[in-house]
């Protein structure tokens, strides 16, 4: 069991996550979506080359203090990892085995790791794909209770994804705890049962549901179409609901900061992430009216407490600036910014 109590990080008056709490049970997958300092950050913390100044980190009831014990339940598969590449597959999986006094059938790992036709080849001729399942295999011959991935299927092929979805599986069926850290939001939903987001603002819940328990949500939707009391169903007519890969994912609306049009379909644009869904861009403008969100163009809304400020670049030509760190700019029309100087009472 991992447990992180009262975790956060703060420099100066920059705050780079607030205070969280988090625990990962036997059994679990869970991932944490956040930027890349974000993710350096909990790293060093959880491996110990950063001082915990507040909170503490503990596996299986061991903290950092305690280090034969902790690390001896904590498995690592960092960027930063290296192999020996010297050595062919057989040879390197039969030395972590000695290495960690585990006894692992390598045949069968090989097999399921789709490495078979490379088993022979040094490892420094395998491809970037092909070594990252030999990582996936390391992890699986230290037994460690407690996992933690990183980027676990960044620039691999789509066969290394499948690959890595199966032994996330035998992880969870051999009651190991989890835990992956990401930039992208694609991968924790389809990789991880439970989905956080890690910010300045600290750990909050991605809801996400499959699609077993889609047709509950179908069911509400239908009864709502037909009139029928729709404050029992408020809580779920709030979200915005985006498909990836076999999982549900329930937006927010004020997480998000603009919506675009793409094909006839409205895509979510949030916290640096992307989601397609189902809905036209005026579904969504009548769904989110009342929000505080915006048409201000043809193909976009916006929420409006995400805008910075407003620029104009010619007398017809306009944009929105938001306020996160990139600074993205949203299109605004001529017929639209007259009715935003309304919105917000200046001439």
């Amino acid at each position: 069991m991992l447990q992180l109590k009262e975790i956060e990080y703060r420099h100066g008056d920059h705050i780079l996550f607030s205070t969280f709490n988090l625990t990962i049970q036997k059994g679990e997958v869970v991932a944490i979506h956040s930027s890349l300092n974000v993710r350096q950050m909990l790293i060093k913390m959880i491996v110990g080359d950063k001082k915990i100044i507040n909170g503490s980190i503990e596996l299986n009831g061991n903290k950092l203090e305690d280090k034969v014990e902790y690390f001896q339940a904590l498995g690592l598969q960092l960027l930063s990892n290296s192999l020996y590449e010297r050595m062919n597959i057989k040879e390197y999986f039969r030395f972590i085995e000695k290495l960690y006094q585990t006894n692992v059938n390598h045949q069968e790992l090989i097999e399921k790791l789709q490495l078979y036709e490379v088993k022979d080849k040094r490892i420094s001729k395998l491809t970037e794909s092909e070594q990252r399942r030999v990582h996936y295999g390391k992890i699986i011959i230290q037994d460690t209770s407690i996992i933690l991935f990183e980027e676990p299927d960044l620039n691999v092929d789509l066969e290394t994804k499948r690959v890595l979805v199966h032994v996330l599986k035998h992880l969870q069926k051999n009651n190991k705890g989890v835990l992956i850290l990401t930039s992208n939001m694609e991968s924790a939903i389809t990789l991880a049962e439970s989905v956080y987001r890690l910010n300045e603002d600290g750990l909050q819940t991605v809801e996400i549901k499959t699609e077993e328990n889609d047709e509950k949500q179908e069911e509400v939707d239908k009864a709502s179409e037909e009139g029928l009391d729709k404050q029992d169903f408020s809580f779920q007519l709030n979200k915005i609901p985006s498909k990836v890969n076999d999982k549900i994912v329930l937006l927010d609306p004020p997480e998000i900061d603009y919506i675009e049009s793409d094909e006839g379909q409205a895509v979510v644009h949030m916290k640096g992430s992307s989601f397609r869904t189902a809905f036209t861009l005026r579904q969504l403008e009548e769904k989110l009216e009342h929000q505080g969100f915006f048409r201000c163009h043809r193909s976009y809304i916006v929420n409006l407490q995400k805008v910075r400020e407003v620029i104009t670049w010619t007398r017809n030509s306009y944009s929105l600036v938001l306020q996160d760190k990139e600074k993205t700019q949203v299109p605004l029309s001529k017929t639209k910014m007259v009715d935003l100087k309304q919105i917000l009472g200046v001439d």
